[in-house]
């Protein structure tokens, strides 16, 4: 369970990485949106339609970006927090495990103490082997056990751990194109009767 432990905190330390670089690109992204946007006003202050539209065809890619970037970034933190659920339950089991080992390993011991004095004694040392056995089933059912719990937590790790695919047809990726397309022309309608009630500066 250590080994797996070790593995599952290398994982979450990959998978924060690029949730962090995801958040950094989204930032990026949506400053060039604001600043298309910007650059649209400047262009209907000087009467260049051209370019304001062009300004808003840029804004809309920067939109269709961003919108990509939070799908992936909602995916990946998803994927953090079932790595943190998974980690704090394997630390707990770790820890139920050593403390398990110590109580049996205590008695053991105080058996094997007790055994040793009763040989000492009677001097029938032969009669109490038995204890001893006990003692060892006792120990290979709860290794036993041990090993079933590493083999759940193997499978639901890799359960845990799967990305979304793209599944995206090519049909409506075109439709998006239009939707893009509407989006620029009633966003610049938008900005032009915005400008037209208020006086240049």
């Amino acid at each position: 369970m250590i080994a797996g432990l070790q593995e599952t905190r290398h994982h979450l330390a990959d998978v924060v990485t690029e949730q962090k670089a995801l958040e950094r690109q989204i930032q990026t992204v949506q400053a060039e949106s604001a600043k298309a946007e910007d650059n649209a006003r400047l262009a209907l202050q000087a009467n260049r339609e051209d370019l304001a539209k062009a300004a808003l065809g840029q804004k809309q890619d920067a939109l269709t970006r961003l919108e990509t970037l939070q799908h992936a970034h909602a995916a990946i933190s998803g994927q953090a927090d079932k790595l943190i659920a998974y980690q704090k339950k394997l630390e707990i089991r770790i820890e139920q495990f050593r403390t398990q080992k110590e109580v049996m390993k205590s008695t053991y011991s105080a058996a094997q103490a007790q055994v040793k004095v009763t040989e000492s004694l009677s001097g029938v040392g032969k009669n109490l082997n038995g204890v001893g056995d006990a003692m060892r089933r006792a120990e290979d059912k709860v290794a036993s056990m041990q090993a079933r719990a590493d083999a759940m937590d193997g499978l639901l790790e890799s359960g845990v751990l799967s990305d979304p695919l793209d599944k995206t047809s090519p049909l409506e990726k075109e439709l998006a194109g239009l939707r893009s397309t509407s989006a620029v022309d009633s966003d610049l309608e938008r900005l032009k009767a915005e400008m037209a009630g208020k006086p240049a500066g």
